[in-house]
């Protein structure tokens, strides 16, 4: 579910877990879960970019996640241990951004400041995509819950 969405609502969640008895504790622990997936997210990404300006990159756009890329697979492994699951297109070009833009963030220096990420996760908040139906049956395997 995270390939498509970084910032779910608590309705959003209560649509797609039909299996759960919500209550105020288990929403909670839900949207805990994603701020979980997301700081993984982002902490990939700050690695990566910065791991790009000491390589030499110079230019954000010549940063790219592909399928073949050690980012996605680090970002693969930890949300699709399985692989039982395409992740979709849009995916990386979400995450391709979000590489440019902590990139770019620090490469001006702007890492300086301490809430130098939040611009970054605004934009990125944004670009949340339409969760395939397939998400919200009752017989969906475990492992699509969890991507």
């Amino acid at each position: 579910m995270f390939f498509f969405t970084r910032y779910p609502s608590s309705t959003l969640l209560k649509t797609y877990f039909l299996d759960v008895q919500f209550n105020r504790c288990i929403t909670s622990q839900l949207i805990k879960w994603f701020s979980n997936f997301r700081e993984f997210y982002y902490i990939q990404m700050e690695k990566f970019a910065r791991q790009a300006i000491l390589e030499g990159v110079t230019d954000c756009k010549d940063l790219m996640v592909s399928r073949n890329s050690e980012l996605f697979r680090a970002l693969n492994m930890h949300y699709n241990k399985g692989n039982d699951f395409e992740v979709p297109d849009r995916f990386l070009e979400v995450a391709s951004l979000t590489l440019q833009e902590f990139f770019s963030a620090v490469k001006a220096g702007k890492d300086s400041d301490p809430s130098w990420k939040k611009p970054i996760y605004k934009i990125i908040s944004k670009l949340d995509s339409d969760i395939p139906e397939v998400f919200k049956s009752s017989s969906c395997p475990q492992e699509l819950l969890q991507s």
